[in-house]
């Protein structure tokens, strides 16, 4: 940093490891990341030359390195990627020769142990080597596509690259083994020169700027640099490793073979990932990269039992983190108890089921290993991972120490027939996107300027128009309307020109344009023969008057800075540890979601709505600090919000006294504005994770009145007078139907034995003991258990089975006398399960009493001649 910032450059801080508004990524995976908008050219920055370090998690998709973790020197799963870049400013000259500089120069790396790589065609690269920097000539080699082209996607910017490896041969042999995949001899940084667009149909089309890229692997240069084989010698790893040996009483011998050095690198990189993406506000979960969190810790726990640890390991972890890197990386210091409760929480949640999924796991192995089979099936491994939660790559590490394999496509099947299952029932709690992504037809145009803090009304000029499906999206060079970020919805309102009126029903954000969304209908405002498909736009010149909706706005302002509110009142009644982890703020509603370990209590509940309105009674003005220098911002005190983009200048909505936050969103100029804030629910989004949705204003209003309606409705009902409470009342009526409902279900029962006496009485007796069996359609399973208990009390010999299908659904109830089951053995749970297999159902109980449930009425005449048959089979035994 010191180096670079030598050279001019902004030393940046890195991006959180959740990508802020990028979608096609888990992960933030490359230092390129929080920079892709200036190289797709819809995105800008204040200056022209960076550096930093950039957190990196590859676990996933393409760059997915988990499996590789512990087997070998230098693979992670998170790591940090140190680069400078420019935008437009220097090249190639300056990029190469400070590399070979700060390695050569101030890092002291042996020169003749360097070798550098260059893009076949990238004559000018080669002799800028040979020019710039002393490298031995020998040590500058050619290679193609695969090694020296980079490439964003399959279009896109892209251009040539030179890498530096080192050899760390013991006799400097390594020259033949670069990019052959030989750990003696690895690539340390990469420079990468983007010069080029890659069209759809592949052709190369010159950038009319050129972009430095360079990525170093932390990691790597400082294993380098002290001398060390491995990644995981290097005093980054000795601190956790140590702690592992505290914790374990097992020593670390840097072994790539020993199965516990490998168990303890991947518990130390495994604790790394999760300690950063959960300081970064991702959770473990189900899905996306929350299941992939999941899949490596519970990765990390099985490891850890190699080492015979069985008990919670990996928050134990994030101490030494906290302790070696958080001066570089502060958020760590201030997640720390949220990330270490969030780890528990899941390791204590896997650990009381992997006993049972090992047990499972062992009796499929032991069933294989009887029929010669040494390939678990898909469904066995489908079971073990929707039942007990186990990741198939953890089946599979299990399946491998035992010598088997495991068929992925069956499972792969399995997990698709689930996904079909569950689209079918899912019920969309998400707003849907119809769109599906950007806009990427507005790329090249200008920057859109917003000027939504200040007017909802302004004339602007019709920069570009496109139609998409049923649908017309228009951006302006400057607009009222606030595009959908941070969790607020895009506006809605109305552009209208000397031709048209269009009713704009959402606003996005695509890179630095506004897109205004035109849904199905485009009103005229005067007679025009042009079809809205053809509309023609005559450059900038096409004025037109562009309108937000004031109501709505209003409302989604009231929603915003109540959430403010709310994350200020939620941290003064639960804690400092509550921090916002996403939220949706819609005219309608807002929703507010926040780390926490428990349920919010009733009482906890009410004293945050309390608070909330008590401050919006005080009408406090807020205060909006414009174009703060972020890390300014943060020194004043202020609370970045989750899954928002930061840029170096931020803007600050701050309440005086109660809440300061990073917030780009549009606000109420008083709180008093709010009117009130009611909560209408909390519950569970994930472990650690609470949600609240509340109302306010008009909306918190209308419900308070549809409520005291509905009061007073109940009030007329009961026929209160005016100062009676309804809640007296109501008590009163309820406990009065309970009691009604119980006497009606002691005079049924009643009726009922009166039916089953006369039949047991007259039952089959074999060996003195009488048998019955009875159907009684209609009769609840607690009414018909009710008479299973009744019955053997009336004969001191006796056994039966009480069928009923009631609303479809079949029960079964048996029972024996206290005589039958001492002096002639019959169980009851024995004999309904075999009658229940008739009924293609199970259950089971005590031998006095057994209960089972059934899905097919038809059997219950198979199901009373199988329990005959058993009894009477029984008895003569």
């Amino acid at each position: 940093m010191d180096f670079f910032a030598g050279k001019a450059h902004r030393i940046v801080r890195s991006a959180p490891v959740i990508p802020a508004e990028d979608p096609t990524l888990l992960f933030t995976n490359a230092g390129m990341n929080q920079f892709k908008d200036v190289f797709l050219g819809k995105g800008t920055r204040e200056y022209v030359r960076a550096a930093d370090t950039q957190k990196c998690i590859r676990a996933s998709g393409k760059h997915n390195d988990l499996e590789d973790v512990g087997r070998d020197t230098y693979h992670h799963t998170f790591f940090e990627m140190l680069g400078n870049w420019s935008f437009g400013d220097y090249y190639k000259p300056e990029a190469i020769g400070w590399a070979w500089e700060l390695l050569t120069s101030v890092w002291k790396l042996p020169k003749d142990r360097l070798y550098a790589t260059v893009y076949k065609d990238d004559e000018e690269s080669l002799e800028l080597w040979k020019q710039v920097t002393d490298i031995d000539h020998a040590h500058i080699l050619k290679f193609g596509d695969k090694d020296n082209f980079w490439e964003m996607g399959e279009s896109g910017p892209c251009g040539p690259c030179s890498e530096i490896h080192i050899d760390l041969t013991p006799d400097a042999s390594g020259g033949p083994l670069v990019n052959a995949g030989d750990h003696r001899v690895i690539e340390l940084w990469n420079l990468v020169f983007i010069q080029y667009n890659r069209a759809s149909d592949g052709r190369l089309e010159p950038l009319p700027q050129k972009h430095v890229d360079t990525g170093m692997g932390f990691e790597r240069v400082t294993a380098v640099m002290q001398g060390k084989f491995s990644n995981y010698d290097s005093d980054v790893f000795t601190p956790l490793f140590d702690r592992i040996t505290e914790l374990t009483g097992v020593s670390y011998s840097a072994s790539l073979d020993s199965p516990t050095d490998i168990a303890m690198r991947v518990i130390a990189d495994h604790s790394r990932t999760l300690t950063f993406a959960l300081s970064d506000g991702a959770v473990p979960g189900n899905e996306g990269r929350g299941y992939v969190l999941r899949r490596i810790l519970r990765r990390a726990l099985r490891y850890a039992g190699t080492l015979g640890c069985h008990e919670p390991i990996m928050y134990r972890m994030v101490g030494v983190l906290v302790e070696t890197m958080g001066d570089v990386f502060p958020e760590l210091h201030k997640q720390r108890p949220t990330v270490e409760k969030i780890i528990r929480a899941e390791e204590e949640s896997f650990l009381a089921t992997l006993g049972r999924g090992t047990e499972i796991f062992n009796e499929v192995v032991a069933g294989m290993k009887a029929s010669g089979s040494k390939v678990v099936s898909g469904s066995d491994a489908f079971r073990l991972y929707d039942t007990f939660g186990f990741p198939l790559d953890l089946t599979r590490l299990m399946a491998a120490e035992v010598g088997f394999d495991i068929d992925e496509q069956g499972f792969e099947h399995c997990m698709q027939e689930q996904k079909s299952r569950a689209r079918l029932d899912r019920k969309d709690k998400m707003q849907s996107r119809e769109d599906g992504g950007s806009f990427e037809w507005f790329m090249d145009e200008r920057p859109t300027e917003f000027l939504g803090h200040e007017t909802l009304e302004l004339q602007a000029s019709l920069a570009a128009a496109r139609i998409s499906g049923d649908r017309l999206l228009l951006v302006l060079d400057r607009t009222p309307f606030y595009a959908e970020s941070g969790g607020q919805v895009g506006d809605r309102g109305t552009i209208e020109t000397s031709a048209y009126r269009f009713d704009v029903t959402d606003t996005r954000k695509d890179g630095e344009q506004s897109i205004h969304i035109v849904s199905s209908a485009y009103d005229k405002v005067r007679d025009c023969e042009v079809a809205p498909a053809d509309v023609v736009l005559d450059g900038t010149a096409a004025l037109a008057e562009a309108a937000v909706d004031r109501d709505t706005r209003i409302d989604t302002e009231r929603n915003h800075t109540a959430t403010h509110l709310l994350h200020a009142a939620l941290r003064k009644v639960l804690g400092e540890h509550v921090q916002q982890k996403g939220s949706l703020v819609t005219p309608d509603r807002l929703r507010f979601d926040f780390s926490h370990f428990s349920k919010v209590s009733a009482g906890e509940m009410e004293q945050v709505e309390h608070e909330v309105n008590a401050q919006i009674r005080k009408a406090a003005g807020l205060t909006r600090h414009v174009d703060v220098p972020y890390e300014e911002a943060l020194a004043l005190g202020a609370l970045a919000f989750f899954g928002d983009k930061y840029a170096d200048r931020v803007r600050v909505v701050e309440v005086p006294g109660i809440s300061i936050e990073l917030c780009g969103g549009t606000h109420v100029g008083n709180i008093g504005q709010i009117g009130m804030v009611k909560i209408l629910s909390e519950s569970s989004v994930a472990s650690g994770i609470r949600r609240i949705e509340a109302v306010t204003g008009r909306v918190a209003e209308a419900l308070l009145w549809k409520e005291y309606h509905d009061l007073q409705e109940i009030r007329q009902m009961l026929k209160l007078k005016a100062d009676e409470a309804p809640l007296p009342k109501i008590h009163d009526l309820l406990e009065e139907r309970k009691a009604l409902e119980k006497q009606l279900q002691e005079t049924r029962l009643a009726g009922l034995m009166d039916k089953l006496a006369a039949s047991l009485a007259g039952g089959e007796e074999v060996q003195g003991c009488r048998i019955m069996t009875e159907r009684l359609d209609g009769v609840s399973a607690d009414d018909l258990r009710q008479a299973g208990l009744a019955l053997r009390e009336r004969m001191p010999l006796a056994v039966g089975l009480l069928c009923s299908v009631d609303d479809g659904k079949v029960s079964l109830v048996g029972f024996a006398s206290d005589e039958a089951v001492k002096r002639l053995k019959l169980d009851a749970g024995k004999l309904v399960r075999e009658a229940a297999s008739f009924v293609k159902g199970g259950g089971g109980g005590k031998p006095e009493l057994a209960t089972a449930g059934g899905k097919d009425p038809e059997g219950i005449g198979r199901a009373a001649e199988a329990f005959l048959t058993a009894v009477k089979a029984a008895l003569q035994s």
